[in-house]
């Protein structure tokens, strides 16, 4: 059990049955009444965020969520399937719970939030940024650099992604997984 006073970003909750991740907190002691705290809330699964307001000193179910490193295998009709790089054990992830996963190809690795006491899988994390292969793209006319034009690209996972008039077929990129822009040529 935790109070309002354990709060801090990141920190994963139970309220109503749900899991919440705790995106923001505002402790506020108003002049005239009793103080209270204002959080925005993020659902574990469904990723919406909400606003609630707790009163000060408020008891909250506390949950403790494990980090573990998993590589990405294949996909198949169960869903995307990973293997945990420390036990070697094999998991099948639905799509919805896996964020940034039209940039996810094979032997990539992820981060998977595991509840501690159930063994539940709750989400799995890209890298921030990942470097992809340029697959097709229309060729960028010489010399037309004046302005900060984009053209769309497909990269080697399937996905679209908008870049500067000078990406070639072939290059590699790095793109940030959780805005799905183009960041930088890879070196």
């Amino acid at each position: 059990m935790a109070t309002t006073a354990d709060f801090r970003n990141g920190m994963c909750i139970e309220l109503e049955g749900q899991y919440y991740f705790i995106v923001e907190f505002l402790h506020v002691k108003p002049g005239k009444g009793p103080a209270f705290v204002r959080t925005k809330l993020k659902h574990v699964t469904t990723g919406r965020v909400i606003d609630k307001t707790f009163n000060s000193g408020v008891k909250i179910d506390e949950v403790r969520i494990e980090r573990r490193p998993y590589q990405y295998l294949y996909k198949d009709d169960m869903g995307y399937n990973f293997m945990n790089t420390e036990t070697f054990e094999q998991v099948s992830i639905p799509e919805e719970q896996i964020d940034g996963v039209k940039f996810l190809k094979e032997g990539d690795s992820v981060e998977v939030q595991v509840h501690a006491e159930s063994e539940t899988i709750l989400t799995a994390e890209m890298p921030a940024h990942v470097v992809l292969e340029v697959t097709y793209t229309e060729p960028g006319l010489k010399g037309d650099t004046a302005t900060n034009t984009l053209k769309p690209a497909t990269v080697e996972t399937g996905a679209e992604v908008r870049v500067p008039l000078f990406i070639e077929t072939g290059e590699k990129i790095k793109v940030d997984t959780r805005t799905g822009v183009y960041v930088e040529r890879a070196k």
